[in-house]
């Protein structure tokens, strides 16, 4: 695959060109932003950039300090929600 180095971009090449910049920030290079023909700034590749991916032991650890409750079931829910209106609107709710 060729890359080519790209050294400035625009603001509106910004909106047009941007899967050309994700892959050369990927590849590690730096990108200097014009704005009406002005320099405004340097796009910089980040440092490190963390592979996605699922850990099963960092998924666990977390899961274990969320610490979820139980599952309240539907039925049980209906049934707190049905009194909640009876209590609030009377026995006239179908």
């Amino acid at each position: 695959m060729y890359i080519r180095i790209m050294q400035y971009i625009s603001t509106t090449e910004l909106r047009t060109k941007s899967s050309d910049l994700v892959k050369l920030l990927a590849a590690g290079v730096s990108i200097n932003l014009l704005h009406r023909s002005r320099l405004i700034g340097v796009i910089n590749p980040a440092k490190s950039v963390e592979k996605r991916g699922t850990d099963i032991e960092k998924l666990e650890a977390i899961l274990k300090a969320l610490k979820p409750g139980r599952v309240v079931p539907i039925e049980k829910r209906k049934d707190t929600i049905r009194s909640h209106l009876l209590k609030k609107y009377g026995k006239n709710i179908s």
